[in-house]
């Protein structure tokens, strides 16, 4: 659930950047902002895998290029549903998306562990030593 979470703020923020950033995209409230991260979150969860399936051959002749189609495709979705968050057309869904991508990377990438979970600025300082052998498979 806290992974969840910190998803969510992640990119609450980024939309939020991104709608600071460029003027095709704003929000009339911060329910919005907040309700446009959290479907924009579930869209990229369910919908945006079946749909990079789908448009695997397209993403592999553009060399990639077509995800960030697909990303700005799924931020085109949710004003639609969310009322109060606003994105003017394709070409400022195509931009934010990148922003909120690019946000979502760096502040995702700031806040992770060396073991590819999410770590919030925590620090052991005590390392536990644990006793124990090695079986060897001939002990079996």
């Amino acid at each position: 659930m806290r992974h969840f979470v910190f998803r969510w703020a992640v990119t609450t923020v980024a939309v939020m950047v991104a709608s600071s950033v460029l003027h095709g995209i704003r929000y009339d409230s911060v329910a919005a902002l907040i309700g446009a991260a959290l479907l924009l979150g579930i869209l990229n969860a369910f919908v945006r895998p079946v749909l990079l399936i789908l448009s695997a051959p397209l993403i592999l002749v553009t060399l990639g290029f077509f995800i960030l189609v697909v990303n700005a495709l799924m931020l085109l979705v949710v004003p639609g549903i969310i009322g109060g968050f606003h994105v003017d057309g394709f070409g400022s869904a195509f931009w934010g998306a990148l922003i909120i991508s690019i946000i979502s990377w760096l502040l995702s990438a700031f806040f992770k562990g060396s073991d590819g979970r999410v770590h919030v600025l925590t620090h052991h300082t005590q390392i536990k030593r644990v006793d124990g052998r090695v079986i060897d498979p001939r002990e079996r």
